[in-house]
């Protein structure tokens, strides 16, 4: 067995521990992308368990350097470790890229520590196994941000805390300040969104941008946004796991709440409906006795659990306290009335560049306790008209003859629903383009497979983004004899829209983009 020399060794263990790195900046993407939940992240390489072939491998030559020491092997090794470094390079044009927050950074530092050792452990094996440590660090690369994360646990305790105490004080230095909470299993985004613009009417509003919904993401928008002159802050909470809104709730402490909408989402992690039920409920018990919590009426799930307490609902059913009628789709959008206590009072001809039965259900919502907070019915209307719809959730756009309903933040039942009811509105050509619905447990093969059953009612052509992904999709459309020959399968988004744009139609086309699902699917 020839001996591992350092002229071999040098090349051979800088080649690997760069792999190995940028294999742990992948993977950290995945990781962060699973909310930095070890189990999640233990799912996500389950469900990958195939594109770990390169591991395996890399494995195989390494053992084969070790063990039998030739030269050829050694050269293969340093070329396979420098063809690894291309194929673990940062993810282009990520649908969510990496953010190199600094939990991010001190979990790479960890990582930095611990490749340290390895080099310094590899220097006292014996010669023919000095790559053995190193060559450890890309095969066990997927589990590295896990360990990375229980390694910093200390750490991320302490800053959490002192982060979260830093933010309750600035709140408590702020008695003033009216905190409006909004969960929901959907349209929470939406709602935030459409509230804080008809605030706006008469307060100096802090809203959490864009979907930072996490313990970590509102305390961070209070420390850096929250100012003297802010009179009401809307908070949105999410939740993937039981007991996470109360956590919310007990760092902002709202006055008011709302509850959008209570579905099958989350089912992977909150694994019951019930658990679902409570979790989504803990907003109400924070509220109770201080405030109002706001109901979407239209919901089952909600109505079936109402608690006892000062409650409003809204929606589009006569039973609501705040309904939304006599709706008519125009050119520029929807127009519709608002029937205020039983009807007894009207707000008519309110016009938004809104399109869909929810998102109207969502502004009935957002004006139920914009009215409460005193905004006038004039101001309302007039906010309405500033209202556009969040980034990707039924957002319009027209090139041509060729309109584009832009769906992809979606990625739940009732919203995929609302979707193509929306998209039924249209005249023309419809094309629907989707890779399905994730994170719905056992659920997800049968709501995926009544999507398609949905989707055979309304399109004229369907394209399903991923084989394998979008199979139930596929059964679904086929099994409400929707042609074959109108299902098409693309590998990718973009080569689903050249597909899209390469069908022929007689007039306008109409393409729904139906959820995107992110980088870790």
């Amino acid at each position: 067995m020839n001996e591992l020399d350092w002229h071999i060794f040098v090349p051979c263990a800088a080649a690997s521990l760069f792999a190995s790195f940028l294999a742990m900046i992948k993977n950290l993407h995945m990781f962060q992308l699973n909310f930095y939940k070890p189990m999640s992240h233990f799912r996500w390489i389950f469900r990958n368990a195939a594109k770990l072939w390169p591991h395996l491998f890399f494995l195989l030559f390494l053992l084969g350097c070790v063990f039998f020491g030739h030269v050829a092997m050694q050269v293969s090794f340093f070329v396979l470790s420098c063809f690894f470094c291309l194929f673990n390079k940062p993810i282009k044009n990520a649908k969510k890229p990496l953010k190199y927050t600094n939990r991010a950074k001190r979990m790479l530092a960890a990582f930095a520590v611990l490749a340290a050792g390895a080099v310094v452990l590899s220097i006292f094996l014996p010669q023919p196994h000095r790559l053995l440590p190193i060559g450890l660090l890309y095969v066990l690369s997927p589990i590295a941000p896990i360990a990375a994360n229980a390694a910093n646990a200390p750490i991320e305790a302490f800053v959490r805390h002192y982060y979260i105490a830093d933010a309750k004080k600035m709140l408590k230095s702020h008695p003033g300040l009216v905190v409006v909470g909004i969960t929901g299993s959907y349209g929470k985004t939406s709602v935030k969104y459409f509230l804080a613009t008809l605030l706006k009417a008469k307060y100096n509003v802090l809203m959490t941008p864009e979907s930072y919904n996490t313990p970590m993401g509102i305390v961070k928008t209070i420390r850096e946004s929250l100012r003297p002159t802010h009179e009401i802050f809307v908070c949105e909470m999410g939740a993937h796991y039981r007991g996470e809104i109360k956590e919310l709730c007990d760092i902002v402490l709202p006055k008011h709440g709302i509850i959008t909408s209570i579905g099958e989402q989350h089912l992977e992690t909150m694994k019951t409906m019930e658990t679902i039920i409570k979790t989504k409920f803990e907003l109400a018990e924070a509220v109770n006795g201080r405030g109002v919590i706001f109901l979407n009426g239209d919901n089952s799930f909600i109505m079936d659990n109402l608690p006892k307490q000062d409650l409003v609902t809204y929606g589009l059913n006569e039973k609501n306290d705040y309904r939304a009628r006599d709706m008519k789709l125009t050119p520029n959008g929807t127009v519709f009335s608002l029937s205020l206590h039983g009807g007894g009072i009207q707000i008519e001809n309110l016009q938004t560049s809104l399109i869909g039965e929810h998102n109207v259900a969502n502004l009935a919502g957002a004006m139920a306790i914009s009215s409460y907070l005193g905004v006038s019915h004039e101001d309302m209307r007039a906010q309405l008209k500033k209202i556009a719809p969040p980034p990707h959730r039924l957002q319009l756009s027209k090139n041509g003859d060729t309109l584009l309903i832009d769906d992809a933040y979606n990625s739940n039942p009732s919203g995929s629903e609302a979707a193509l009811k929306a998209l039924s509105l249209f005249e023309g050509c419809k094309i629907l383009i989707t890779p399905g619905m994730v994170g719905l447990g056992d659920r997800q093969y049968d709501l995926n497979h009544a999507f398609g059953q949905q989707a055979a009612k309304t399109c004229d052509f369907a394209i399903l983004v991923g084989e394998k992904q979008t199979r139930p999709i596929y059964e679904g459309l086929v099994g409400a004899n929707f042609e074959g020959s109108k299902i098409f399968i693309a590998e990718t988004f973009d080569g689903a829209m050249k597909k899209a744009h390469g069908i022929e139609s007689d007039g306008q086309k109409v393409i729904l983009i139906e959820n995107d699902l992110p980088d870790n699917y």
